[in-house]
C-alpha cells in the first residue's frame, strides 16, 4: 500500500510540474488557450479529455511493461 501511495504522489507531482510549465514560461499563450477552452463546446472538451486519458493510459502501459 505504501508503494502505491508513493507512486500516486509521484504521478500527481509530475502532473503539477507539467501543468505549470506553460503558465510559467508563456502566460499570454496559456491565457489564450484557456479563453478558447472556455469558449469550446462540452462535446469538444469531452473529446479532448478522452484523448488525453487514452494517451495517458497508453504511456502508462508502455512504461510499466
Amino acid at each position: 500500500m505504501q508503494e502505491l501511495l508513493q507512486s500516486l504522489l509521484v504521478g500527481v507531482s509530475l502532473l503539477l510540474i507539467a501543468e505549470g510549465v506553460l503558465p510559467f514560461l508563456a502566460p499570454n499563450i496559456w491565457r489564450e488557450i484557456m479563453v478558447r477552452a472556455v469558449a469550446s463546446s462540452d462535446f469538444n472538451l469531452r473529446i479532448l479529455g478522452a484523448i488525453s486519458m487514452f494517451l495517458g493510459l497508453i504511456l502508462l502501459l508502455l512504461t510499466r511493461s
